[in-house]
C-alpha cells in the first residue's frame, strides 16, 4: 500500500523503489530525515544536508522544512567507496515534511526544459504490521540502493 501522494506533473519518465522493513515506523522516520547521517548507510547518496540558498555553506539547524535548501552528494551507479567523485552535487529544494503521514519531498532547482523531478520518500504500513519505503539502469539501482541502505540501518539493533 503506497503513502505517496498523487504526481504533480507527468512525465515521461517514472522511477521508485520499495522494501519492507521490520521496525517501528518512528524510527524508520526518524533515519529518514537526518539528512546528516546519511552518509553512514546510503551508498548513492553519500552526503545530504540543509544549507543556505546563496552560499550553500551548511545551516546550524539540519531540520528539514518545507522551503529549505538541500545539497546532495549522489553516486550513480551506488557505491560505498567513499573515495569516488560523486556523479553529481544538485541543490533541490525541500517541498513537503509530513511526520503525521511519514512523507518528505524535495524537488530539483535545473530549469524545467532541462530536467523536472520530484523525489518522494513515505513510508506505509503493510498487512503484517511491517514497514514500507518508496522511492519514485543506474538510477534505478541508486534508488534501491537508498530503500535497501534505511532497511539496513532501521533493522539494526
Amino acid at each position: 500500500m503506497s503513502n505517496l501522494p498523487s504526481p504533480s506533473f507527468q512525465g515521461p519518465l517514472m522511477i521508485s523503489a520499495s522494501s519492507v522493513i521490520d521496525a517501528p515506523i518512528d524510527k524508520v522516520w526518524q533515519i529518514l530525515v537526518d539528512f546528516t547521517s546519511y552518509a553512514e548507510w546510503n551508498t548513492s547518496v553519500h552526503k545530504q544536508i540543509i544549507v543556505d540558498s546563496s552560499s550553500k555553506e551548511p545551516l546550524p539547524d539540519q531540520t528539514p522544512h518545507e522551503g529549505s535548501y538541500l545539497l546532495m552528494e549522489v553516486h550513480i551507479p551506488p557505491t560505498s567507496d567513499r573515495s569516488h567523485t560523486p556523479t553529481s552535487r544538485p541543490l533541490e529544494l525541500i517541498t513537503a515534511v509530513d511526520p503525521a503521514a511519514h512523507r518528505v519531498a524535495w524537488k530539483n532547482l535545473m530549469p524545467s526544459w532541462l530536467l523536472r523531478a520530484e523525489r518522494w520518500q513515505a513510508l506505509s504500513v503493510v498487512e503484517d504490521g511491517r514497514h514500507c519505503t518508496r522511492r519514485g539502469s543506474g538510477l534505478q539501482q541508486g534508488f534501491q540502493a537508498v530503500a535497501d541502505g534505511l532497511k539496513r540501518q532501521a533493522e539494526q539493533s
